[in-house]
């Protein structure tokens, strides 16, 4: 914030706009947007009697885990609980599901979500059919108050309140809460408040029966940029949904934890898998967007274009010094009070501004959890020099139908696309390298 405004200064004195301040003016006005609209959000009350399926693709997960995951949805008595097995056969999971007699397995050769979330479908006798992952770990109530919203006939798909398992093994898993309690504190209320939440997380996930049923189709077709992505199964599944015209909605009463990755390659990995199967669909779905749900348009645009500001200012850095066009921001203080004293002070102020700035945009967060005001640098390096980069990758390669990535014998990608040519693969990297020189070429 501090150079911010000392950008701000000197736009308002010389004319010159810069980009880091487009960036900062763009993140404070969509968090201003989400504060405004998430203070209108309201929890759902009153029972809602319905009958509901749970359905729990899995492909290996450990015993002990999955035990305590079916205990867990069990005794909250589910109309019907069905795990779907896919891939090699896998006799562990089938002695544990065995041990639970209200609850139906069934195993298909087929690896995949979405092919596992067809075949518990056809079985599916509940008015409202629970989607889990097989790592998802149910609270008390969790689907009594998950349900709760379908009261309403325009409500088509309910998500959950997801945070991370012992969230304190690690600085990775310590982020990885923070991240997901920052989205649950903000972002999903927000849109929750219009109806539009733009991806229903699937850790677990609730739809009528009927909406997933009428989607089907499209979910186990649909092509864009001329492939069918098997990742991004939630933000599918939610994109249909709103298509069909229902609210997509979050119900903060309903929470559940899952496991985060405790290591680099791993997290990297499902960062990865994050971000290319949401800015697929943002694509995917922006035109329609655009006509019906604008704000949904404006955060997942803003989202994508992000990261591009990001180095953006940063080669527009480079080259302005390369020029020899580069303003010294700070030559009055170091000026008026001497470069040492002056450089004490610009640090300070930088540092006091930033963490002053984090605050007030994450002051839910840091009511929960103050101590992570300490880890803040180390978030600011894994938001700036992993998330920042991957996103970006991720944007590149979001026309390839790659594989899983965290998990043995799941989906492997699509071995057809990767060995020939799909020609509209190229639009993501040409639109991506548009946006660099776009920025090395403005420099501000």
């Amino acid at each position: 914030m501090f150079i911010f405004f000392l950008q701000l200064r000197d736009t308002l004195h010389g004319g010159r706009l810069y980009v880091f301040s487009i960036l900062v003016a763009m993140t404070w006005a969509l968090w201003a947007i989400k504060v405004h609209l998430s203070r209108r959000y309201q929890p759902w009350v009153g029972d809602y009697p319905t009958t509901s399926s749970v359905i729990i693709p899995v492909v290996d997960e450990p015993v002990g885990l999955f035990h305590e995951v079916l205990d867990h949805i069990t005794e909250q008595a589910p109309h019907q609980v069905i795990v779907v097995i896919n891939g090699p056969r896998n006799e562990k999971l089938e002695k544990v599901c065995d041990n639970y007699p209200g609850v139906e397995w069934i195993w298909t050769t087929t690896p995949g979500k979405r092919n596992a979330i067809r075949e518990g479908l056809e079985v599916c006798t509940g008015e409202i059919a629970v989607l889990v992952d097989s790592d998802t770990i149910w609270t008390t109530d969790t689907l009594r108050e998950l349900v709760k919203p379908f009261a309403d006939p325009i409500v088509g798909g309910v998500t959950t309140n997801q945070r991370i398992i012992d969230p304190d093994r690690n600085v990775l898993t310590r982020w990885a809460d923070w991240l997901e309690n920052v989205r649950v504190q903000y972002s999903m209320p927000a849109m929750s408040v219009l109806g539009q939440v733009g991806c229903l997380p699937g850790r677990t996930i609730a739809f009528r029966r009927t909406v997933l049923a009428d989607a089907m189709p499209a979910f186990l077709g649909q092509r864009f940029l001329g492939i069918f992505l098997e990742v991004s199964d939630d933000r599918t599944l939610t994109n249909l949904c709103l298509k069909q015209g229902f609210h997509a909605v979050y119900q903060s009463t309903s929470r559940v934890y899952t496991d985060a990755p405790v290591g680099m390659r791993k997290m990297a990995k499902q960062q990865m898998r994050w971000s290319r199967g949401s800015q697929y669909n943002t694509l995917r779905m922006l035109p329609w967007m655009m006509r019906n749900t604008p704000t949904l348009a404006l955060f997942y645009v803003a989202d994508i274009l992000t990261p591009f500001l990001w180095l953006a200012t940063v080669t527009g850095l480079i080259v302005r010094v390369l020029l020899g066009e580069n303003i010294n921001f700070y030559e009055g203080i170091t000026f008026g009070y001497g470069a040492a004293v002056g450089t004490v002070i610009i640090v300070t102020l930088t540092l006091l501004a930033t963490w002053l700035s984090a605050y007030i945009r994450q002051a839910r967060h840091f009511e929960d959890h103050p101590h992570d005001l300490w880890l803040l640098p180390a978030f600011t390096l894994l938001n700036t020099f992993m998330l920042m980069p991957i996103r970006m990758w991720g944007f590149m390669r979001m026309a390839r139908n790659d594989g899983w990535g965290t998990r043995a014998n799941a989906f492997s990608g699509d071995t057809h696309t990767k060995r020939t040519v799909n020609p509209l693969g190229s639009i993501p990297y040409v639109l991506g390298a548009c946006l660099v020189f776009a920025g090395v070429a403005y420099h501000g």
